[in-house]
């Protein structure tokens, strides 16, 4: 395998997965069945990932998969990674501790860093890779809940014909208690549409979250340019008495203080809401 692209992280190349799709990408890759990002904190899967990649370069014997709760090994894992990093000369930074805190802003930014990093550097030559036999069992994917196994696997009961036959008794049959059909059907309809509520509200969950972070990061950005064009007008007030840029700064300091309709200072507008009330109280008065 060749050596690795470098990815570098900023708003203009990263793509804009939502969580679901990224922990969807990990499920599919290493046959787990993550459902939060926040389950990224140990560090393990992203070992893996890169040994699918460069197999010789990281040790998966010793990373540890099933430590729950237990941040020391995750460090080790997050060491063990950053230690192929250094032998492949990927130029990434780790924050170690902040991402074994399991806070979902640290990891999902990462996450989103190393998905671009792995589908940029995936030649797609690992068909007969098996995560779970590569990781040796560790995290198999989940066996199928007791409700819907097959009956077959059960042991058969021994019913009342078969005992009464053995003992030559007449078979005498228990009462059988009916059900009201309305009932049952009143009570189907309520699980139905309770199950139904929850998934709308993981649904409305997920969006809200998705638009939380939409708009910490539209203001990071915000605050970003903001002190851009704050520091240039600190240069331009310090220029303003100089007969050489005075007439440079003087266009420059227009564009920075101009402005469109609806889009006035905050101070001038709440001074024009104090007058009108003046005004009003006056108009009483009279």
């Amino acid at each position: 395998m060749a050596m690795p692209i470098n990815v570098t992280s900023t708003s203009n190349n990263m793509d804009t997965l939502s969580r679901n799709e990224l922990i969807g990408f990990v499920n599919e890759c290493l046959g787990l069945t993550y459902n939060k990002v926040e389950q990224m904190c140990t560090g393990a899967a992203y070992c893996q990932m890169i040994h699918i990649l460069w197999p010789g370069k990281l040790p998966l014997k010793k990373v540890k998969f099933e430590a729950k709760g237990l941040e020391h090994v995750y460090i080790n894992n997050w060491k063990i990674l950053q230690d192929s990093f250094k032998k492949l000369h990927i130029d990434k930074d780790v924050p170690i501790q902040r991402l074994v805190k399991g806070r979902f802003q640290d990891n999902f930014e990462f996450l989103q860093w190393f998905y671009k990093f792995f589908t940029i550097n995936d030649s797609g030559d690992h068909d007969d890779y098996d995560p779970v036999a590569a990781r040796g069992g560790q995290i198999q994917a989940r066996a199928a809940p007791a409700a819907v196994r097959s009956p077959a696997a059960r042991p058969a009961k021994k019913t009342v014909p078969d005992a009464a036959a053995a003992t030559g008794d007449k078979l005498i049959k228990p009462p059988v208690k009916k059900t009201a059909p309305a009932a049952a059907a009143v009570s189907n309809n309520v699980k139905r549409s309770g199950s139904n509520s929850n998934a709308e509200v993981k649904r409305l969950e997920g969006n809200v979250n998705e638009l939380t972070l939409t708009v910490e990061g539209l203001e990071k950005e915000r605050d970003f340019y903001f002190q851009k064009l704050r520091d240039i007008e600190v240069i331009c007030q310090e220029k303003e008495g100089d007969e050489v840029f005075s007439s440079f700064v003087a266009q420059i300091i227009e564009v920075l203080y101009a402005t469109e309709d609806g889009f006035g200072p905050a101070e001038e507008e709440g001074e024009g809401e104090e007058e009108a009330e003046v005004d009003e109280e006056e108009q009483e008065e009279y």
